[in-house]
């Protein structure tokens, strides 16, 4: 399955470099070979300056203000090197409480915070044998993803870690291995999968169509607040069906459980389908999952940095203490890249993602975001949702939505954000609120 153990896994875990310079123009490989050295590096530079209010929700917590000023440096040197250097610093304006300094303290007050100073730094591609990523990790999925799936590590909005992954092949082995926080002791896991057909009959034309792979992830719990830790480990088979240019389909099937916790397994079968053209990138997942004894699929999600502290759920307690039926499931998953595509006279650039899952005891989970660029690319809107434990008594919900708007030749752009947050307390406990943000920004990338 090579197209989505190597290809997809460096376009979807590396899409915030391609975004870096999402209005510089992409130049084909063969057009880059062919210009001077120096030619090929490009480079952003931007601002933004803005009002940013955190606002309490039902009187709970004090309101505050804050000047939020983000320079990015960005260097882009093609396939093999990608630097993005930048992060928000909030002066504050008013609220906060009596001891609160005049810089939003909570930003900068553990080593693992100074780890947004670097929001992605590239060494390595596709056809490299070792590839290297630091910075933030947002929907980060490891390989087969029956352990960590849509994981971001900034869901907490006073932890700032920055988070990495290692990719490397040799021979029938490739493997991934990722750190959630490299300045803190957090969530560590790797996987290894082995190519069977290369094992048997030599080195084949197409790798990674029959493999077998071994996960295995433990959070220490030691960073970004403390809370129980825990370990999960996962075996996977994968057969690959259907080959054609730019179209996979595969079949897949396995088994998990958190060892040193006798009954606590999970199975799973499913398929899958990954679609490459010039314009459209796809990809599709479907399975039925079987959860006992507390484990399940997908533990490492978007809602991990949370539910560490308090899972969603009349319970009130950590993840790792809260009880989990013992039950079945179905869960879905698309991602969608639809670019340079003309409709109705607009020129218009879509990225979707959502996942979902629906249990056979009543709970239903669902994440997801989808940024549009229209009137070319001048305007940009993104949405963000999350509902995790719908049906059942304390779901929760978190949203966002940000507007850019690009003026006078794309130069300046105009920008608003808002949406809802949890906080973690001390107590274990989640302090809800609410952020609104507007300002202006400039930058070079037209």
């Amino acid at each position: 399955m090579r197209m989505t153990r190597s290809g997809a896994v460096w376009l979807w875990l590396l899409l915030p470099v391609a975004a870096w310079a999402e209005d510089v123009p992409e130049v084909p490989p063969v057009e880059e070979e062919r210009r001077p050295r120096d030619e090929a590096w490009r480079n952003l530079l931007r601002v933004e300056a803005t009002t940013l209010a955190f606002l309490p929700h039902a009187g709970v917590g004090a309101d505050e203000g804050c000047l939020q000023v983000e320079p990015t440096l960005i260097l882009d040197g093609g396939a093999e090197f990608g630097l993005n250097l930048g992060t928000p610093v909030r002066l504050r304006l008013w609220g906060g409480g009596g001891a609160a300094g005049f810089v939003r303290k909570e930003d900068w007050d553990s080593p693992s915070d100074w780890g947004q100073l670097v929001r992605g730094l590239k060494l390595g591609s596709n056809d490299a044998p070792v590839g290297v990523w630091f910075g933030a990790l947002e929907s980060y999925s490891l390989l087969s993803a029956h352990l960590v799936r849509r994981y971001s590590n900034r869901s907490n909005p006073d932890y700032h870690p920055a988070g990495g992954f290692l990719t490397g092949s040799r021979g029938p082995f490739y493997a991934q291995a990722f750190a959630s926080d490299v300045l803190g002791a957090r969530l560590m896991g790797a996987e290894v999968a082995l190519d069977l057909e290369h094992v048997l009959f030599g080195q084949p034309r197409a790798q990674g169509r029959y493999t077998l792979a071994l996960s295995a992830v433990h959070d220490w719990g030691k960073a970004g607040g403390r809370a129980p830790p825990v370990t999960l480990a996962h075996l996977d088979a994968t057969a690959v069906v259907v080959v054609r240019p730019g179209f996979e389909a595969h079949l897949l099937a396995g088994w998990g459980g958190r060892p040193g916790e006798g009954g606590a397994w999970g199975a799973v079968v499913g398929a899958g389908a990954d679609a490459v053209t010039p314009t459209l990138y796809m990809r599709l997942r479907l399975e039925v999952r079987k959860q006992h004894g507390g484990f399940r699929q997908g533990y490492f999600g978007p809602d991990y940095e949370l539910a560490r502290f308090k899972a969603a759920g009349p319970e009130g307690a950590p993840l790792a203490e809260a009880h989990f039926p013992d039950g079945t499931s179905a869960y879905g998953e698309a991602e969608v890249g639809w670019d340079a595509v003309r409709y109705g006279g607009l020129s218009r650039h879509l990225k979707l993602s959502l996942g979902a899952e629906a249990f056979s005891w009543g709970r239903f989970d669902v994440d997801g975001r989808v940024a549009v660029q229209l009137f070319a690319r001048s305007l940009e809107v993104t949405l963000k949702g999350l509902g995790v434990g719908m049906g059942q008594p304390g779901a929760r919900y978190l949203g966002a939505a940000e507007a850019r708007w690009r003026l006078l030749g794309g130069k300046l752009y105009a920008m608003g954000t808002g949406g809802t947050m949890l906080f973690p307390t001390p107590e274990g406990t989640l302090r809800p609120g609410a952020f609104a943000s507007v300002g202006l920004g400039v930058d070079n990338a037209r």
